[in-house]
C-alpha cells in the first residue's frame, strides 16, 4: 500500500493510452497534453531499469543519501525501508521475476515479532505476497517454524490506526484469498465500514480525518481499499463513487496530484500516482488516468507523474527512490492492468 507527507504520517499504474474523459466545454482536447505510447513506453522503462538495478544493489538509490533497502540493522522495527511493498509489487506489476535467492532475502531480512504494528505487517503481507512468498506461511532461515502474517494482522486492532493504515491493511487482505481466523479483531466487512465512517463533508479524507487536511494521498488509498474489497454495500460504492469525484476536483491544471501539509499542497510523483491507482480501480474512472475531466487542465496525470521520471530512471522530488520509483512503477502496472480488467493487486 504509501509522497513525501506519507513517509511522515503513514506506512502503506501503463504502455497503452486510455480513451479520454468527456472533456468539459472549457477544455479542448487539442490543447491537453497526453501521454503518447511512445512516451509511456520510454518512461516506464527507465523507472523499471533503476528500479531492478536497486534490487540488485539492494539500495534506496544511487545518488544522495542512501541505505539499504533490506536491513535488519538500518530498519530493526520492520528489517525493510518503507515504502519497499510498493517497490516490489511494482516490479511484479510490470512483469519482473524474482529470483530464489531475492524470494529468501525478503523473507529473511523482515522483522516480526509481537510489537509489530498493523502498518508493518500489512506491508509485509503485500511485500511477501509479490515476491511469490506465502504470507500464511512464511519461513525464515534457521526458522523451526513458519509465520502466518495474515493472521498476525487480524489479531491487531484497527480501531485506532489511521485512514492510511486501516487502508493498507484492507489492501493487504485483498491480495490473495485468505483464511481470517475465527477471534478476528475484525473483518473486511468492518474495516471498510470503519473508513467510510471517516469519509469527511468534502468527499475526500485525511489522515488526521480533519477536513482541512483532506489530501490526495490518503483519498487516494482508501478508494482504492474499498475498491479492493468489493463489497456490494451501497454505502460503500458511494463512498467510492464520491471519493474518485474528490479526486478529480483536486488534480493540478498540470495534471498531476499533491499532498496537504499545514494548509498547503505541494504536486509530487507520488501523490499523482496514488491517484492513478485510484482511478484505474474502476472502469468508468480509468479514462481519466490519460485524460482530461476538469476545466483549465493542460495535462493528463498520467504524462504528469512520467514528467517527473528523469532519463536515469529515478523520481524529481522523491524522499527515496524506493517509494519514488516504486510508486510510479506501480501506478503504470495498475493503470497497464485495468486496461486489461484486472488488479494489479490481484496476484498470482
Amino acid at each position: 500500500m504509501k509522497s513525501m507527507k506519507k513517509v511522515i504520517t503513514l506506512s502503506v499504474t501503463g504502455l497503452l493510452l486510455a480513451g479520454a474523459a468527456a472533456p468539459l466545454t472549457t477544455v479542448h482536447a487539442a490543447s491537453v497534453k497526453t501521454a503518447s505510447t511512445a512516451y509511456q513506453k520510454s518512461k516506464t522503462k527507465a523507472s523499471y531499469s533503476y528500479a531492478k538495478k536497486m534490487l540488485a544493489k539492494n539500495r534506496t538509490g544511487f545518488s544522495g543519501k542512501t541505505s539499504y533497502i533490506f536491513s535488519k540493522k538500518t530498519y530493526p522495527t520492520s528489517g525493510a525501508v518503507y515504502g519497499y511493498s510498493d517497490f516490489l509489487l511494482g516490479l511484479k506489476g510490470l512483469g519482473y521475476k524474482f529470483t530464489k535467492a531475492q524470494r529468501t532475502k525478503v523473507a529473511n531480512s523482515l522483522v516480526l515479532n509481537r510489537k509489530s504494528t498493523p502498518a508493518d505487517l500489512a506491508t509485509a503481507v503485500i511485500a511477501t505476497r509479490a515476491v511469490g512468498l506465502n504470507p500464511q506461511k512464511l519461513h525464515q532461515t534457521g526458522a523451526k517454524t513458519t509465520l502466518n502474517l495474515v493472521s498476525a494482522l487480524y489479531h491487531r486492532s484497527m480501531i485506532k490506526q489511521t485512514v492510511n493504515v486501516q487502508s493498507q491493511a484492507l489492501i493487504a487482505l485483498s491480495t490473495g484469498s485468505y483464511k481470517r481466523p475465527g477471534n478476528a479483531k475484525f473483518s473486511k466487512t468492518s474495516l471498510s465500514s470503519a473508513i467510510v465512517k471517516n469519509q469527511l463533508s468534502n468527499n475526500g479524507w485525511a489522515y488526521d480525518n480533519q477536513v482541512a487536511n483532506a489530501d490526495s494521498d490518503t483519498t487516494a488509498m482508501a478508494v482504492t481499499a474499498l475498491a479492493r474489497s468489493k463489497s456490494t454495500s451501497a454505502t460503500v460504492t458511494s463512498a467510492i463513487a464520491k471519493g474518485q469525484a474528490y479526486l478529480k476536483d483536486a488534480v493540478y491544471p498540470s495534471g498531476a496530484f499533491g499532498y496537504a501539509y499545514k494548509g498547503k499542497t505541494f504536486p509530487n510523483a507520488n501523490s499523482t500516482a496514488e491517484a492513478i491507482i485510484a482511478f484505474s480501480t474502476k472502469q468508468n474512472t480509468v479514462k481519466l488516468v490519460n485524460g482530461y475531466f476538469k476545466s483549465g487542465q493542460t495535462t493528463s496525470p498520467m504524462r504528469a507523474m512520467l514528467g517527473y521520471v528523469r532519463s536515469t530512471g529515478s523520481i524529481k522530488g522523491a524522499t527515496t527512490q524506493t517509494l519514488g520509483v516504486g510508486q510510479v512503477n506501480l501506478a503504470n502496472a495498475a493503470y497497464r492492468q485495468a486496461l486489461k480488467h484486472r488488479s494489479v493487486y490481484s496476484i498470482n
